[in-house]
This record gives structure tokens, sequence and C-alpha cells, in this order.
């Protein structure tokens, strides 16, 4: 968006092509999280299985493209990642642990299945005209230590996340302290996921300073969501609560 001048002391809001990052990034975020909201209200606790599956697929393709956020150099995924650690605490809060942690099982499933599926699909040889494998070995082409940082990080920052949801539940339960349990335990889990990942897929390949920004710029972002999907538990609860979630 820009002003410009159009004369008599006038101004007119221009849109442009060249919208920054902050800005959709921020878009994105209440995208991604107002569509959760609105699957959960028309699916209910089996379309929150669903969006945990499906945004830990899309998250570990989108983390591949790097960008300018805030002045630090981030990957995208994050906002993404950040809304599965919402719908197992949706599902923790308005359901049981073990719903928590079945979702949190899927989307492991779904994070292994990807590179595994894809690594098979590029064994194949190419037709005379695709156009396809390169872009796809970009893509999707098997890091090792990539795979083995994420699929870690995941399931011990998943299953921390459950644990710690219903620990701080049992201390203080009650409406009033659900902003405490969102917080509390996705702000640790998300710390957890950001050590792990980082210290298996990068650690030794960058100097000290330079591994210790990797995690802490991985980490502030994530922490960033956490504390901005607030708002967005307190929806689901008082759906939850009104009976306006639909049930399958």
């Amino acid at each position: 968006m820009d002003f410009k001048h159009t004369g008599k002391k006038k101004w007119k809001v221009v849109w442009t092509n060249n919208m920054n990052n902050e800005i959709l990034w921020l878009l994105v975020f209440f995208i991604d999280f107002g569509a959760l909201l609105l699957i959960y209200k028309f699916m209910g606790k089996l379309g929150l299985f669903a969006w945990v599956a499906m945004a830990t697929v899309i998250a570990n393709i989108q983390v591949i493209k790097v960008i300018q956020l805030f002045g630090i150099t981030a990957t995208l995924g994050n906002v993404l990642y950040a809304s599965i650690f919402l719908a197992t605490d949706i599902l923790s809060e308005n359901y049981s642990k073990k719903d928590a942690a079945l979702a949190a099982l899927i989307g492991f499933i779904s994070m292994l299945a990807l590179p595994i599926l894809m690594t098979f699909s590029l064994l194949f040889t190419p037709g005379e005209g695709d156009f396809s494998q390169e872009a796809m070995k970009t893509l999707f082409g098997v890091v090792p230590r990539v795979v083995a940082g994420s699929a870690v990080a995941y399931i011990v920052s998943q299953f921390h996340d459950v644990w710690s949801y219903h620990f701080i539940m049992k201390k203080l339960p009650g409406t009033k302290m659900l902003w405490l349990r969102n917080n509390g335990s996705t702000l640790i889990s998300q710390l957890l996921d950001s050590l792990i990942f980082s210290t298996i897929a990068f650690y030794g390949l960058y100097p000290t300073r330079a591994f210790l920004e990797i995690v802490l710029t991985t980490y502030l972002l994530k922490a960033v969501c956490a504390v901005l999907d607030t708002p967005f538990i307190y929806l689901a609860k008082w759906m939850y609560l009104r009976k306006l979630v639909r049930e399958h």
C-alpha cells in the first residue's frame, strides 16, 4: 500500500504488488488459525486430527523457503507448524489427553510419510517430456540430518506439549487459567523443538555464534505465534461450551 499525491492537497491510497513480508506473515497467521477454528466448528474433533496431518506435511514443505522477516532471516512454515500445537491444546482442553496424543502421533506419521514416499517417487525414471524431476529433487531430496532433526524434535515437543498441558491443568484448572496452560506448555515445547531440531540438523556445520542465532530466530517466531494464538483457544473453548461444534 502506498500514498500518492493527486493534486489540490489530496492524497489517495494506492495498493501495490510489493506487500512486505511482515504484513503477509500476519495475514497468513490469521488465515491459518481462523481456518483451524472453522474446521473445528464444522468437523469437530475429526477436523483437528485432519488439520494436524495436513499442517505437518505442508509446514515441512514451506520450511524450505528462506525469507527476511522483522529484520531476521527465517523460514516459512512457522505459522502453520505453530497451529499444530494449538490443535493439540484444543484436544487436551475440550476432550482428553489420549485424543491429543493421538493427534500428535498422526502428525508424526504424516511427517515420516512425506520424505519416504517422495524418495520413492524420485527413483522412477522420468519420461522424455517430464519437466518436474529436478524441481522435485530440490524440494524433496532427503537430507538425513534435517529429516532426523525434524522427526525427533516433533515427537519430543508434541508429546511434551500434551504432557505439560495436562500437568498445568491439574494444578491450575478452570477457564481463567486457560491462557497459562496454553502458553506455558507451548512456549516450553517450542523451545525444545527449536533446540533439538537445530542441534541435530545444523550443529557442527556453522560457527557457534551462527548456530545460536539460528536457534534463537527459529524459536522467536514460534514464541510469537504461541502468544498470539491465545484468543483462538478461548474461542474454541467458547464454541465447545455453547455446543457450536459439529461432531462426527
